[in-house]
């Protein structure tokens, strides 16, 4: 079923909220970690840019695999057919926004959830002022208690990292069994190489990457030891292998800018 699509409109930011992110400028105690707060979330967007690499290029990707993929195979309360999209781990809504902007209001249903309360309340402020037709619901919920409804996309940005990895087979169980025959999960990850000297390689050409967009010595190394325990990578070849084991037949890694990478997998 083929539907309009919307002229595409760049989503807009209020400028006086985003800030410059300066959290790791000051010495840190040992002991302080990462969170997703209300500090993070002010300057969120200039911390994405300056320290996910590739990260743009894979948000403009996801409209694109959305229209391959998606075939309106659910409905919504009114009955109408409709590509229901999972946004897990959605922070400030990128990835939802990106989509809005290349759909018709009512072609998707977006279900953007973020364990962050500071995260979702921007969220859907934001989503409101530039999507405000668009069926979007931003939840507040841990990925891994919500039951997923029956699905077209699931997208999971730098999200699954976050999670002990006891539970990062449930939380792909899950969201197979919720995708529809032909849906599609995009999977993006920060990685480590299995091979020590290739990975040391990897690391410190992301610190170049960091220094590159203006961190400092003593930001680069607080970012680090801030989230020390708190995101735990795995390789890329335990992303595939994770993803065979719970279903996945075909499951590919399409972007991939030096240790971050990005997965779709297809059911």
């Amino acid at each position: 079923m083929s539907h309009p699509m919307s002229q595409s409109k760049p989503a807009t930011f209020n400028k006086e909220i985003i800030k410059h992110d300066t959290l790791f400028t000051t010495p840190l105690d040992k002991a302080a970690r990462f969170s997703f707060d209300e500090q993070v979330v002010a300057c969120f967007p200039d911390m994405i840019r300056r320290s996910v690499p590739g990260y743009g290029q894979v948000l403009a990707m996801l409209p694109i695999f959305a229209k391959r993929h998606c075939k309106y195979r659910q409905q919504n309360e009114s009955g109408q057919r409709v590509s229901r999209i999972y946004d897990l781990g959605c922070s400030l809504g990128g990835a939802s926004m990106a989509l809005a902007g290349e759909f018709a209001p009512h072609d998707l249903q977006i279900k953007a959830v973020d364990i962050s309360p500071a995260m979702t309340t921007e969220a859907s402020t934001l989503l409101a002022d530039n999507y405000p037709e668009h069926n979007i619901e931003v939840i507040t919920a841990d990925i891994r208690d919500i039951e997923l409804e029956s699905c077209d996309m699931v997208i999971l940005n730098l999200t699954l990292q976050f999670l002990p990895a006891t539970d990062r087979v449930a939380v792909l169980e899950k969201i197979y069994a919720a995708l529809s025959e032909g849906g599609i999960l995009v999977l993006t990850e920060k990685t480590h190489a299995f091979d020590e000297q290739y990975d040391a390689w990897l690391v410190e050409r992301y610190y170049d990457f960091k220094r590159a967009n203006g961190y400092t010595e003593m930001e680069i190394s607080g970012k680090r030891n801030a989230l020390e325990n708190v995101l735990i990578t795995d390789t890329l070849d335990e992303h595939h292998a994770r993803l065979a084991q719970v279903g996945f037949q075909r499951h590919l890694t399409w972007f991939q800018f030096l240790n971050f990478v990005s997965i779709v997998a297809f059911k």
